[in-house]
This record gives structure tokens, C-alpha cells and sequence, in this order.
């Protein structure tokens, strides 16, 4: 991978473009056949086997190290697990607000310095917040990892004395822009915030989106921040996850050296399941500023890792991932009704959510759309998938994880996975085991999660039109 950027570096400098491409798609295919050749040769639990050590700080601090000598890089991976699942009604977006914040500096280091640390060695950083947990991750040469790893417990253990109102202010205004981009002002951008409130109670925390409210927002005090980070934020609620070129021995001495000492914080409990009644169908109408009507079902599915969660995933890739999946064939393609359709399950620690998206070629009402995907969802009811069919997906899922864990850090790669596994399951080394219940879902399963997940009668409809035109809107 290094030897290809070099290159492609070297000769896009000198303007010669097409050449690259050309090598690009010869490099391209060469990891593909690769690939094939290692999904073939190599039994599964072989090719997606992590070997790792877990081990415990004094403070509680879980540790994850996994060697991999293939390139001179380090991916180092934290995730606290607190998500937008742990604020309180009228107290939104603050874990998200906090990713922003843990970029701000703290009482050792300002904002410039952080970034510029990272950044004058050639390395990269990033992180993210869902419902579950908030994830920064930084890759770095391997002769680099100790800044990573300071900046990291610089982040734990002295962040709140530099969070200042100015610093709080000028983030608030940074995530509410954030909010008016993504959400307000963009295309369906509120249809994720109508499906939530009507998916779940007010009580509930998945009823209200990862970014928050502008009300909530506005109403953050320097306190109420602080005491979240209090909170949430201690070694005793974290995972540290390092993947890369370094030796095990080493590599234990410098993060007991970063992080042994940082007080441990309050125990926090994992989320439990809220209990509230869901029934009938919930008809809502958004109109937005869009030029096409878009077509929203929703449904209460299965949470992470519970039974029936592999199964409503191949589910959702069979109805409506890629171009050959039963939805785009249909909507698209045969009847030409659609623009795009997709269908996806969102598993979350406490819930989760089977939907399915679709977007009206002109012409067409959702109403017409709304048939056509009922028909589809009552065939795959009434009738087993075929084997073929299955296994395509089930393929593709495989190659996609094998893809994966391919790099060491980033969005995804080992370390990233091997925190997720640790949160979820309480082994690092789950993807085996996550790949086997997925390999293990028959036809059975398929037609037995739509028929018991996927209820005509209990779900939400949005349909979004243009502005004065709700007859386009999904009819019963």
C-alpha cells in the first residue's frame, strides 16, 4: 500500500494522470484476486483470526494491544462509552458537543498544538459519536505512538481545566452550524429527527438525535459540561485500543506510563432496555425543500448482538443493498417508479431500527412506491430466499469485514473493531465469532425475522414532499 502511494504521488505530481488510474486499477485488481484467493485457500476463522492482549489499568482502564508488523504505522483507538443513549431530556447533544470540546486543548497543550502534533509527523485523527459511545483515534509512525498516547491521557485526565465559556462557546456555535448544515437546511435532513421522536418516547434515549437540540444546545452552562465530563469521561469508563509495529512489552510500559495515574471516576452501568408500548401505524408528512418526494418505513427491530440481529442485516442487504438486491431490481429497474431505494437494520446497544428508504422518479406519487415495496417485503414472507441469493450476501458481508481489517486504525480498522467487540461482547476477538452467526442464518431465518420484524400494521410512514405538494404523499 505505501510502495502504490509513492508512486501515485510521484507521478500525479509530474500531471500524468491517466497513468495512475491506469496503475490504480491494476493495483485494484491485483488485492481483489488476492483477496479471493485468501477467502478460498484460508478457513474462516484463519483469515479473520486477531490475536490480541486485554488487560486492566489500576484505575480500570481496559487495554487492547495487537501487533502487526506489516507496515511502520500505529493506530491508537479510545472509545468512552458514553453515546447521546446516556444525556437526559433537555440536556441533548452533549456527547456529541464533547467530541468538538476534546479537540479544543487542554490545561497543557492549546488547540493548535494538539492538531499540529499530530499532524507535522504525517499522521491523521478523527473521531465520532453515536447513540452507544464517542471514539477518537489517531494513526501515527510508529516512532510517534507516546505523542498519541499523551495526547490521548492529556484528553482523560486535564481537559476540564481548560474548558473555558469561550471554548464552550465557540464549539456550541460550531455544532449548531453543524445541526443547520446536516440537518435543517439539507435535503430530508429532518427526516431522521420526525422518525425518532415517533420511533421512541420522550423518555426514551434514542428519541432525539446524536447532535441534539439548538434549544438544548443554548442552554449548556460551562457546569452542566463539566459534570457530564465528570461523569462519563474516567479511564474506568474507557477502552484503549492500539494496534500496530510495536513489541507488546514496550508498549505496556508507555501507557502505564500516560494513563496508570488518572483517577479512575465513578463506576457507570451499561445501558438496560427501556420498556414502552408501540402500536398501529404512525402517517407523517414533512413538506421540505426537495424536488422529489422520498419514501420512509420504519420499524422496531433488534438491538447489537442480540438473536435476531445477523439475520435482519442479511435481511436488509437481500431487500435493498447494492443494485441486485429484490427492492432495486423491482423499483428501479422493472417498474422504473424510483429514483433509489435502500434498506438497512441500525443496531444499537438498546434497539434497533429496520428501514427502508425510497426516493420517487418523477411522475410518481409514494403511494406507488408504498405498493411496490409492500409486495416485495409479502413475497420474501411467503416464500424462502433462494440459496443463491442468500449466500451472495452473505459473501459480501464476509469480503467486507476481511477488507476491514485490513488497516490498523481509522474508522473501522482493527483497533476500532477490536474496542467495538470489547463493548459489545466483552471479547476483543469476537469477529470469528461474528461472522459465524452470520454464515449460520438459513432461509428460515430470513423469512421468520421479516415476518415477525417487518409489520404492515405497526410502523412509521414519513413521506417527504415538495412544498404544496402533500398529495404525493404515501396513501393507505
Amino acid at each position: 500500500m505505501s510502495i502504490w502511494y509513492s508512486i501515485a504521488t510521484h507521478i500525479a505530481s509530474t500531471h500524468v494522470i491517466h497513468i495512475a488510474t491506469l496503475l490504480k486499477e491494476d493495483y485494484m485488481r491485483t488485492v481483489l484476486l488476492v483477496c479471493l484467493v485468501l477467502l478460498v485457500a484460508l478457513p474462516l476463522t484463519a483469515q479473520v483470526n486477531i490475536k490480541y492482549e486485554k488487560y486492566k489499568l489500576k484505575n480500570g482502564l481496559t487495554v487492547i494491544l495487537h501487533e502487526d508488523h506489516s507496515v511502520p504505522i500505529v493506530g491508537v483507538n479510545i472509545w468512552y462509552y458514553v453515546g447521546s443513549g446516556r444525556e437526559e431530556k433537555r440536556k441533548s447533544g452533549f456527547a456529541h458537543l464533547f467530541e468538538h470540546m476534546m479537540f479544543q486543548g487542554s490545561e497543557n497543550i492549546s488547540k493548535e498544538d494538539q492538531i499540529k502534533s499530530i499532524e507535522d509527523v504525517g499522521g491523521n485523527f478523527n473521531g465520532s459519536t453515536n447513540t452507544d459511545r464517542t471514539n477518537y483515534w489517531e494513526i501515527v509512525p510508529s516512532n510517534y505512538v507516546e505523542t498519541a498516547l499523551w495526547l490521548e491521557s492529556d484528553r482523560m485526565g486535564f481537559l476540564l481545566e481548560g474548558l473555558t465559556l469561550d471554548k464552550l462557546d465557540n464549539q456550541r456555535d460550531v455544532v449548531k452550524n453543524e445541526r443547520r448544515q446536516n440537518y435543517e437546511n439539507q435535503p430530508y435532513g429532518l427526516a431522521s429527527k420526525l422518525i425518532s421522536e415517533n420511533m421512541y418516547p420522550p423518555h426514551h434515549p434514542y428519541h432525539w438525535l446524536t447532535i441534539g437540540t439548538q434549544e438544548d444546545l443554548t442552554a449548556a452552562s460551562v457546569q452542566d459540561v463539566k459534570n457530564f465530563f465528570t461523569r462519563y469521561y474516567g479511564p474506568s469508563n474507557a477502552g484503549l485500543s492500539i494496534a500496530g509495529n510495536f513489541k507488546t512489552s514496550e508498549m505496556k510500559k508507555l501507557v502505564e506510563k500516560w494513563f496508570d495515574d488518572i483517577p479512575a471516576g465513578r463506576p457507570v452501568e451499561r445501558l438496560k432496555p427501556i420498556p414502552f408500548e408501540f402500536s398501529g401505524v404512525k402517517e407523517l408528512v414533512m413538506e421540505d425543500r426537495v424536488q422529489l418526494p422520498r419514501l420512509y418505513l420504519s420499524w422496531h427491530s433488534s438491538p447489537s448482538f442480540s438473536k435476531d440481529d445477523a439475520a435482519l442485516q442479511l435481511l436488509a442487504n437481500i431487500l435493498g443493498q447494492g443494485k441486485s438486491s429484490r427492492l432495486y431490481r423491482s423499483l428501479v429497474y422493472e417498474k422504473q417508479i424510483a429514483q433509489d431505494v435502500v434498506s438497512f437494520q441500525g443496531s444499537r446497544e438498546i434497539a434497533g431500527t429496520f428501514s427502508i428508504v425510497a426516493t420517487a422518479k418523477p411522475g410518481f406519487t409514494l403511494t406507488d412506491l408504498k405498493k411496490a415495496i409492500d409486495e416485495e417485503v409479502a413475497k420474501i414472507k411467503s416464500a424462502l430466499v433462494r440459496s443463491r441469493e442468500l449466500e451472495r450476501v452473505k459473501n459480501g458481508y464476509k469480503s467486507s469485514a476481511i477488507y476491514r481489517i485490513q488497516n490498523v486504525g481509522g474508522f473501522g480498522g482493527k483497533s476500532d473493531l477490536l474496542n467495538s467487540y470489547e463493548y459489545y461482547t466483552g471479547d476483543p476477538g469476537f469477529l470469528a465469532k461474528d461472522l459465524d452467526r452470520f454464515m449460520k442464518v438459513s432461509a428460515q431465518d430470513i423469512q421468520r425475522v421479516a415476518q415477525t420484524y417487518l409489520d404492515m400494521n405497526a410502523m412509521v410512514v414519513l413521506s417527504v414532499v415538495p412544498q404544496g405538494k402533500t398529495e404525493l404523499k404515501a396513501t393507505f
